[in-house]
């Protein structure tokens, strides 16, 4: 029992970690002004599998990284998550460069609602009637917030969209947390030294033309990517699901406080009624997902 109450500890304080790290992303990121959002996404990519590649090395785990390999569905799933998260990765990046802050933090607060939506479209789940009350009501805030910006709010959208569809690539591949970062930035190894090639042809490289500040910044974005995916792979078995979702809005919080107070960022009234839905529409879900759990308590006991 105490050996299994350490293990859940260890898990909250891994995953709280992951989405703390992942919620001062920003602060890393303005360092980064000036530079490439390509650049930034495919020196995060480079540098990342290098790191996997030194820490795969020193903890002999190249047997377990190889066995993965052999797995068909867990290479393709990881290599399409690979995709997906350097979209996401760009336009995060994108986000921060461009004043965004807080749309990429509602982006991160709507993620749970769109993997509801991509269940029912995708995986053809029923919903109960909460869900379809958190998802008209979050329905209603884009279309709010979309009044607020003057525009689709496109950042938090493919950010949402992206991060949901990168949890579905983890679940269908069910790889072991080092090697499924490495597959997914080895699989976009060849394509990240291709744009940093372009780049460099149209003389857009900020290594090569700023000192070696940016150098070493870009360098870090391995370590500032690789360990909270660690740290996220090391909590999941670890800490119950239902705990995990509620965990995760630790990530967007921090965003949202970042833009607000240290990037100074608008937030008209208008976009404060869009978030107020989005975290009524968060709250239902939970809500909802706090039921079933109480229901298996019940019958349990």
């Amino acid at each position: 029992m105490d050996d299994q109450l350490n293990s859940h500890r260890k898990g909250v304080i891994a995953a709280l970690a992951a989405y703390a790290l992942w919620g001062f992303f920003p602060l890393y990121f303005a360092l980064l002004k000036g530079v490439n959002v390509f650049e930034i996404s495919a020196s995060r990519i480079v540098w990342s599998l290098i790191l996997v590649v030194i820490v795969l090395t020193i903890l002999r785990q190249w047997p377990a990284f190889k066995a993965t390999l052999t797995t068909r569905t867990a290479v393709i799933a990881c290599a399409l998550g690979g995709l997906i998260l350097s979209i996401n990765w760009t336009v995060y990046a994108y986000a921060v460069s461009n004043q965004a802050v807080i749309e990429g933090a509602l982006g991160y607060y709507i993620n749970p609602l769109v993997t509801v939506f991509l269940a029912v479209v995708l995986l053809r789940e029923r919903l109960r009637s909460l869900q379809w009350v958190a998802l008209a009501v979050a329905g209603l805030a884009v279309v709010i917030l979309t009044v607020g910006y003057g525009r689709i709010p496109w950042i938090a959208l493919v950010l949402g969209v992206t991060f949901a569809f990168y949890g579905l690539t983890k679940k269908l591949g069910n790889a072991p947390p080092l090697a499924g970062v490495g597959i997914e930035t080895g699989a976009m190894f060849i394509p990240a030294l291709i744009m940093l090639g372009v780049l460099a042809q149209h003389q857009e490289l900020t290594t090569t033309q700023q000192g070696l500040g940016t150098s070493a910044l870009l360098m870090g974005l391995g370590i500032l990517t690789v360990i909270p995916l660690l740290l996220f792979g090391y909590a999941t078995p670890k800490v119950p699901l239902s705990l995990m979702g509620l965990m995760q809005y630790t990530n967007p919080t921090i965003q949202f406080i970042l833009g607000l107070v240290v990037f100074h960022e608008d937030m008209s009234p208008t976009r404060f009624i869009g978030f107020a839905l989005v975290w009524i529409a968060l709250t239902i879900l939970a809500v909802d997902g706090l039921r079933p759990a109480r229901h298996v308590r019940a019958v349990a006991n």
